[in-house]
C-alpha cells in the first residue's frame, strides 16, 4: 500500500493538513531537544521530510523505512535502509534520538517498538514520536471527524491510491489511548515520556529521555 502511495504521498499529506504536518514535524524537532551534530533515526522515513528538516537542523539523520517505494521517493541527502522498525539494524544504545512521523498505528504490537526505541537509543538520548490525534473541544472534535472521515478519503482518493486512503481514518482505530501510550513509553524505559496534543488537536506528540 505504501509503496503505490509514495510518488504522490507528500502531495496528499501538504493538501489534506494545509501544510500543517511541516509545523508539527519542525515542533517535534523542537522538543526532541538535541544538539546539532547528534546521530537522529529517522523511523518509517517514508519520503524524507523529518529527515530533511532534522539534516536542516545540523543534525546527521539516518532513514529507515520498510517501504523500498517510498524510500525510492525520498528527497533528502540522508542515509536510508530498507528495514523493519521493529528489527533495526543498529547497535545497543548506539544514537543519540529517534523520530517517527505517524506511524505507531500502523504497527501491530506497540510494546516491542517501544523496547526497540529504548535499546538503541543512548541513556539521555531522546525520542520525538507524531501520529494522528483527536481535537479535545468538542465542536472541533465533530468537525475534525467528518473531515478525516469523510473528506481526506475523498482528497486522497482522487489525488492518489482510493484503497490507502480510506485506510487512513480507519487505523486511528488502532491507536491506545493517550494515557496508555505514555505508560508504555515509560515503562519501556523513557520514564519522563510525556503527551501533548499540537493545534488543532489533529496530531499528538511524544516525547521523551531515555532513563540513564
Amino acid at each position: 500500500m505504501f509503496d503505490a502511495i509514495a510518488p504522490r504521498y507528500d502531495l496528499v499529506n501538504r493538501i489534506m493538513t494545509f501544510g500543517l504536518d511541516v509545523r508539527w514535524r519542525r515542533r517535534a524537532l523542537r522538543d526532541l531537544a538535541l544538539p546539532s551534530g547528534s546521530r537522529v533515526l529517522d523511523l518509517a522515513a517514508g519520503t524524507g521530510d523529518f529527515c530533511r528538516e532534522l539534516e536542516a537542523a545540523g543534525m546527521r539523520p539516518i532513514g529507515v523505512d520498510l517501504s523500498f517505494g517510498m524510500l525510492a521517493n525520498a528527497r533528502t541527502g540522508a542515509p536510508l535502509v530498507q528495514a523493519d522498525i521493529l528489527r533495526l539494524p543498529v547497535p545497543d544504545a548506539s544514537v543519540d534520538g529517534v523520530t517517527c512521523g505517524f506511524a505507531l498505528r500502523n504497527l501491530v504490537d506497540l510494546p516491542p517498538f517501544f523496547a526497540e526505541l529504548a535499546r538503541v537509543v543512548r541513556p539521555g538520548g531522546r525520542i520525538a514520536l507524531l501520529d494522528v490525534g483527536e481535537p479535545s473541544h468538542p465542536v472541533v472534535r465533530f468537525g475534525h471527524g467528518i473531515y478525516f472521515g469523510k473528506v481526506v478519503p475523498l482528497i486522497g482518493g482522487a489525488l492518489s491510491d482510493p484503497a490507502a486512503y480510506r485506510y487512513l481514518p480507519k487505523s486511528v482505530a488502532y491507536l491506545p489511548e493517550p494515557a496508555e501510550l505514555v505508560a508504555g513509553l515509560r515503562r519501556s524505559g523513557f520514564a519522563d515520556a510525556g503527551r501533548t496534543l499540537l493545534w488543532p488537536g489533529a496530531a499528538q506528540l511524544l516525547v521523551g529521555s531515555r532513563d540513564g
